[in-house]
């Protein structure tokens, strides 16, 4: 920063400070609604988050905020001053645009939803959640009709979730992704190879699972003192960085699933833990939004997490979790954690490759639902047909199909892109990890992970938003935002584990 901060600049930290400690008291509030509250907690709290989210609505369009930006952009400023100055810009035109009852009844309904979806997956009554569905995507096209009349209402919502990474661009990398992907899941279907997928067969009891992740976020270096680990319908993380807090949830038929959403939700909390403490509440203290995000996550979990690296260290663990789980080879562990199954209707429990056509499903159906291309009520089955098209199963149930995300609840339209750009940049990321780490992947397998987090930390999480998506990328691995290094990975390991024809 410069010795000289002007006078506007101490007052814009200021007011960015309280929106900041508004956000994330209402973070908290959600975290606590999917993990702690009791079941009737609804009413109340669907308000909670309404007088939240319009407090913060009003600070952002403050007319005297406007004028502070106003100022400043002729001030004299560093880089990081003026990055901080272009992120409350963004923002604040974006939002200022917006009525602030609009925003909270956004608000209201979505906490409204997130119960009616939750009994709606218990019961497997996608009728029941139809209207509140009905209406977030009404606020929603309104919400992007203030932003922006003249353009694609899913592209200015796309922009909640990804606004530095121009949807052309974002499109055209899962375009290439989905290109890609599915002629390899073809030749994978298509091959003689029989891997070891029954490796970790059995029941296993969900307290013996929970001390097992518990041990590999231990291994992993999770701070506790800055976390803690909990259970939720739908895995997610959520925080600071000095609280970021991970959930998972346990299948006692399959103890590999939480071990692999407990890595992944472990690599967004890195991410947040690795953020600045002494620019908390700016910009230069908060995540480079979601694809950034989804990259550190689907890195930890797909290239540490499922490398036969990592299965060297981590499975005498597991065999002494699960006595009756046998005794299976490193390659065995290897080949379940990594087999590709079609068959798979849960995007969570997706494997590497058919994870990306559950997005393109999910992205091609909010995007009609925005548009006012489907109708709601023709969601459960065009679910199935696509399902049926991309991945040849069909769901027997709406719960185990349409009803089985929590975003839609959330009235999150336009964040599905951004895991399958996350997977995309994660593979970008670790090859510019290995080609700077020597004998990342003999660390990996000695348990030591410090020198791949130090060099995420340094490349990405020290950053905040002081750099935009595509500059971020570039800055860390010489390339654009591109499929390119994930179809190089997936090719090589499935054409290794298949046996397919180069």
């Amino acid at each position: 920063m410069s010795d000289t901060t002007p006078a506007a600049y101490d007052d814009l930290l200021d007011r960015v400070g309280r929106l900041a400690n508004v956000s994330h008291a209402s973070d908290l509030l959600s975290w606590d609604q999917q993990v702690m509250m009791p079941e009737a907690g609804t009413p109340a709290r669907s308000r909670q988050l309404s007088a939240l989210s319009a407090i913060r609505h009003d600070l952002l369009t403050d007319d005297d905020l406007g004028r502070l930006l106003d100022d400043l952009e002729a001030a004299d400023l560093d880089d990081e001053q003026r990055a901080v100055v272009r992120e409350v810009r963004r923002e604040q035109e974006r939002a200022v645009r917006v009525p602030t009852a609009l925003v909270e009844r956004i608000s209201a309904a979505s906490s409204e939803a997130l119960t009616a979806w939750r009994e709606a997956r218990e019961e497997d009554d996608f009728g029941a959640f139809a209207p509140h569905l009905t209406e977030l995507l009404d606020l929603k096209r309104r919400y992007a009709e203030h932003v922006d009349p003249n353009r694609d209402p899913y592209a200015v919502l796309f922009e909640e979730y990804e606004p530095c990474l121009p949807f052309d661009h974002a499109a055209d990398v899962l375009t290439s992704l989905r290109e890609a992907v599915v002629p390899l899941v073809e030749g994978i279907r298509g091959s003689d190879a029989t891997l070891a997928t029954d490796a970790f067969a059995g029941t296993f009891a969900a307290d013996r699972q929970e001390s097992l992740v518990r041990e590999a976020l231990d291994d992993l270096g999770y701070p506790w003192e800055r976390g803690r680990l909990d259970v939720a319908p739908h895995p997610f993380s959520t925080g600071t960085t000095y609280d970021a807090r991970i959930t998972t949830r346990y299948d006692e038929r399959d103890p590999i699933g939480a071990l692999l959403s407990t890595i992944h939700e472990f690599g967004h909390a890195t991410y947040t833990l690795g953020l600045p403490d002494d620019a908390y509440g700016t910009p230069l203290g908060e995540a480079r939004d979601l694809s950034i995000h989804e990259s550190q996550s689907r890195l930890w979990e797909n290239h540490v997490g499922r490398s036969r690296a990592f299965w060297e260290r981590f499975l005498p663990r597991v065999v002494e979790a699960f006595p009756g789980v046998g005794d299976p080879s490193v390659r065995e562990a290897y080949e379940a954690v990594s087999a590709v199954d079609p068959s798979n209707l849960i995007r969570v429990e997706a494997d590497e490759l058919t994870y990306h056509l559950h997005i393109a499903l999910r992205f091609e159906i909010e995007r009609a639902l925005i548009r006012g291309d489907l109708d709601v009520a023709e969601v459960p089955a065009v679910w199935n047909d696509k399902m049926a098209s991309y991945l040849g199963v069909r769901p027997e149930t709406d719960a185990g199909g349409c009803l089985q995300d929590v975003h839609w609840s959330h009235g999150s339209f336009g964040y599905f892109p951004t895991y399958s750009l996350g997977s995309v940049i994660a593979a970008q990321l670790f090859d510019a990890a290995k080609a700077e780490i020597e004998g990342l992947d003999e660390r990996i397998r000695a348990g030591e992970f410090d020198p791949l987090h130090d060099w995420l930390t340094e490349e990405i999480h020290r950053h905040g938003k002081r750099f935009e998506t595509n500059e971020l990328v570039r800055r860390a691995t010489g390339e654009d935002v591109s499929a390119d290094a994930f179809v190089d990975y997936a090719t090589e390991k499935y054409g290794e584990l298949y046996e397919l024809e180069a």
